[in-house]
């Protein structure tokens, strides 16, 4: 499997999938409201999606589909590495072109874990933590972003998820913290509640530091992932919701489904949500 898939990254169409495909349907008429439809959005990637490939893997990866900003799950930034080796990651990473704008989803359930995953941050020069803290650990938690300036993201987890399953779960036990502390949204996530993600994404504007964008194939808890396009989620009118709101933090893709050959869902799924903004 490895050397196919070093020949697929090495010779395939990758840019030319990503540049976006006519086969979507965005369902949405063209708006010409110029007040938010010229409002570029930062598309990136959570490296989760890649999780069964190395770091020069993801490198080349991102590299060939364009893609800059990336938030990395611990499969490529070790949570056990020396300092030394996180500082040679983000070194090797920022030479490539890659800007290593956080890092997780870093669960925390003791003040042990606070101070170990705020270290790791710092160490591997985060600016951001997109994590899941126990409810009871956000007091330390804010002591630490006072003292660290770095950036928490809460992700929110859906109906499995009886810490924050939903973005109001979040919002509610943070909104009186510091502005350091903000929102995570995940998109399947809370389609998968039942909820609009397009309006949850403008209700929670204010505390909005992150996005993840997938697709699930039913608004039910046992909804499948699939390939952005593929499934129900109304994805133009995310897009155009965080236009509206002009919002200026990453809109990282985390296509979950078929690890071992994630790429080729990767490819069409940059490739659907790039036409559907040069369309809408």
């Amino acid at each position: 499997m490895a050397l196919s898939r070093k020949n697929f990254i090495k010779t395939s169409g990758l840019g030319v999938l990503a540049l976006g495909t006519a086969s979507f349907k965005s369902g949405q008429p063209k708006n010409t409201d110029t007040t938010y439809n010229n409002h570029k959005l930062n598309i990136g990637l959570a490296s989760f999606t890649l999780r069964k490939y190395s770091l020069d893997e993801l490198i080349e990866i991102t590299a060939r589909l364009n893609i800059k900003d990336v938030a990395f799950k611990s499969v490529h930034l070790p949570y056990d590495a020396e300092k030394s080796k996180l500082s040679y990651i983000r070194e090797k990473v920022k030479a490539r072109g890659l800007n290593l704008y956080g890092g997780g989803v870093i669960y925390m359930q003791s003040p042990e874990d606070v101070e170990t995953y705020f270290n790791y941050a710092e160490n591997a020069g985060l600016p951001m933590i997109i994590g899941a803290p126990e409810h009871h650990l956000l007091p330390l938690v804010e002591e630490k972003i006072k003292k660290t300036n770095i950036r928490l993201a809460i992700h929110n987890h859906g109906p499995e998820d009886k810490i924050f399953p939903s973005p109001k779960s979040v919002y509610d036990k943070i909104k009186d913290l510091d502005d350091r502390i903000g929102l995570c949204i995940d998109v399947g996530h809370t389609f998968r509640l039942g909820l609009d993600p397009a309006e949850e994404l403008i209700k929670y504007k204010n505390k909005l530091f992150d996005v993840h964008i997938k697709d699930i194939d039913a608004p039910v808890a046992e909804g499948n992932k699939t390939v952005l396009g593929h499934g129900k989620i109304n994805i133009p009118s995310i897009l155009t919701a965080l236009r509206e709101i002009k919002y200026t933090g990453i809109v990282a893709i985390e296509y979950e489904k078929d690890a071992d050959h994630a790429i080729y869902g990767l490819s069409e799924s940059i490739g659907y949500i790039r036409g559907i903004l040069k369309t809408t």
